[in-house]
């Protein structure tokens, strides 16, 4: 899909995607978005208990959430196995094109970010002794995840106005199967068509305050 560069409210990058009318990160500041959907009410809140995570994330797109994760996992010294979902890599123009990396504060950015992008589809990559990342090249329906080994996942496919196919209770209940008793999920949606998605499958959800431009967002534990 071809893609334009959009500048937001934070001064990071989004991509646009005329032939869906959508953007891959909010226009009111994609750095700020993940941090409080991802990294906040995700990451931070499963850190509580856990020094070694074994991380999920649908929608690997344009990288934002896996870095971010990973100077995450530098700085309070913990280990993340990272699994990425994105059968629709970016090409390097589009991805080399990102400023991301330096707005991030550590020199070492630019370099995790391109090798992020980089690496081989469907290989566990070890990116530094405490972060390995493994990106599978198929769609949500046809990955296959061996036992309950996740805990957390990050849920950043396009809207289910776009891409409602992705926010079904089938592939809701294929999640909580691959979690772990207490796993976590967050998404930025609060569509209620999603929150009753989740809790068909056994999810208990919550909703918590959003990002800046939206109201409301999703969390669901197992």
């Amino acid at each position: 899909m071809e893609t334009q560069l959009i500048k937001t409210e934070d001064g990071s990058h989004t991509l646009f995607v005329p032939e869906i009318n959508e953007h891959y990160h909010s226009i009111h500041g994609a750095i700020m978005e993940s941090r409080h959907v991802f990294i906040k009410n995700g990451l931070s809140y499963v850190l509580n208990d856990l020094q070694r995570i074994h991380l999920l994330e649908v929608g690997f797109g344009t990288g934002l959430n896996a870095m971010l994760t990973y100077f995450e996992a530098k700085k309070s010294n913990t280990f993340i196995d990272y699994v990425g979902v994105e059968p629709f890599p970016l090409p390097k123009k589009v991805y080399s094109s990102l400023n991301y990396p330096d707005l991030i504060g550590d020199k070492s950015a630019e370099d995790v970010f391109i090798r992020m992008h980089e690496t081989a589809l469907n290989k566990r990559h070890v990116l530094s002794p405490f972060f390995n990342l493994s990106k599978m090249g198929e769609g949500l329906k046809e990955c296959k995840f061996v036992g309950d080994k996740f805990h957390l996942v990050f849920f950043d496919a396009f809207s289910p106005d776009v891409q409602p196919e992705l926010w079904t209770e089938q592939n809701f209940a294929k999640i909580f199967e691959a979690l772990r008793n207490g796993g976590v999920l967050v998404t930025y949606s609060a569509k209620g068509s999603v929150r009753r998605a989740m809790k068909s499958v056994g999810f208990q959800t919550e909703r918590l305050p959003g990002p800046p431009g939206k109201r409301e967002m999703l969390r669901g534990e197992k």
